[in-house]
């Protein structure tokens, strides 16, 4: 069997909720061999629920944290500290997602860990980073109202809403990723450790992209437009007979084939259309008079009908659908994981991550609280 990219390297996994679990998932999907210190109380996410699995454990914990081995740890157990501070000596990453200054009452700050472990890659997860907005909370929602992303999602006469789904964690989780693996790239040159510092606010501000770069550029702050694109139409959301299709398109050529799928192909040589900027510039009458034509069919049929027309188009699926049409193409979407003690298989989503020579292996489930709590009472890490 081929060996994993991160085959080998020991990562101490002191987060919680999502952001630092996700980033730690991924290294342990690749190789890396992950070890999950909760407190007594253990993880919060274990406790989100309802919705459970088949084993009656909470579907956001289990979303990201497979690939791991678990132990409970007191920081305030001076004998349990002494024994993780001999853990972290030999590890090469440690991820960290508590508030700005906590760790440093227990000697697990980075300035502290430095001393003792000089090639350790140190990465800390906060919601507004270590300088005034240090004592912020960072959560999800929180980050999604105040950075920016709640403001343009959603329709124009409605209430700014958020994101169906924690994005900003999932965004800082992926530079976390790649934070650590800058960081063990730079060390095979240097020999030395250094902290990566990942933020909420940071990473949805650099993940807005378009929009906030439009909002330096102009001084102006983009508005919430619901589905369509503030730059290219029709690019948006339209009504069917029975449901919704999305129809993007990007170019005169597709616009022209979409007028042809519609009956109506002088549509393309109206001159309100003529050019994308003019159908931007008239994105509502164009929208009007779209979906007159696509109300009268549903929107499978509108879909499969543009797709063979080379006109970017999908219905709107839900979740269940949307793992169905990625198995569909081929996508391998759902990963089995056998059980350690049951050897039943057990179903999560796979790795986006596909590497053809070296892809993600799915060793573990979940684990449950304190599961491998013997390895923390071992003299040495296994």
């Amino acid at each position: 069997m081929v060996s994993q990219p991160l085959e080998g390297v020991k990562v101490i996994d002191l987060s919680r909720i999502l952001a630092g679990p996700l980033c730690t998932m991924t290294l342990g999907d690749f190789g890396a061999d992950v070890l999950k210190v909760e407190s007594i109380a253990g993880d919060e996410t274990r406790g989100w629920i309802p919705p459970v699995n088949a084993q009656g454990i909470s579907t956001y914990y289990w979303s990201v944290n497979r690939n791991k081995q678990a132990v409970i740890v007191d920081f305030a157990n001076t004998a349990a500290l002494d024994r993780l501070l001999a853990l972290i000596a030999e590890a090469d990453v440690l991820v960290e997602n508590f508030r700005p200054g906590v760790l440093a009452k227990f000697g697990l700050d980075y300035d502290r860990l430095k001393a003792l472990n000089p090639s350790l890659i140190y990465c800390s997860i906060s919601g507004f980073g270590e300088k005034q907005g240090a004592t912020l909370p960072g959560f999800d929602l929180l980050v999604q109202a105040v950075g920016g992303l709640m403001s343009i999602t959603g329709e124009p006469d409605a209430t700014p809403s958020k994101v169906g789904v924690a994005l900003v964690d999932v965004l800082a989780a992926q530079n976390a990723v790649t934070g650590i693996l800058l960081a063990l790239r730079e060390r095979e040159s240097s020999g030395q450790g250094q902290r990566v510092s990942i933020n909420l606010l940071s990473s949805l501000l650099a993940g807005l992209t378009n929009q906030s770069s439009s909002t330096l550029a102009t001084g102006q702050a983009p508005a919430r437009m619901g589905n369509a694109h503030p730059s290219i139409a029709p690019y948006e959301t339209f009504n069917t007979s029975d449901g919704v299709v999305a129809i993007a398109v990007g170019n005169d050529r597709q616009f022209a084939a979409l007028c042809q799928q519609l009956g109506d192909p002088a549509l393309a040589e109206d001159p309100r259309f003529f050019t994308n900027s003019a159908r931007v510039a008239n994105r509502g009458v164009l929208k009007t008079l779209i979906e007159e034509v696509t109300s009268t069919r549903n929107a499978a049929s509108w879909a499969a009908s543009l797709m063979n027309a080379g006109v970017p188009a999908g219905k709107v699926n839900s979740v269940a659908e949307a793992i169905d049409f990625a198995k569909e193409l081929g996508l391998d979407p759902v990963a089995v994981i056998k059980d350690e003690v049951t050897g039943e298989g057990t179903t999560q989503i796979s790795s986006p991550i596909g590497l053809s020579r070296s892809a993600a292996q799915y060793r573990r489930l979940p684990p449950t609280h304190g599961q491998h709590q013997e390895l923390f009472d071992q003299p040495t890490h296994a």
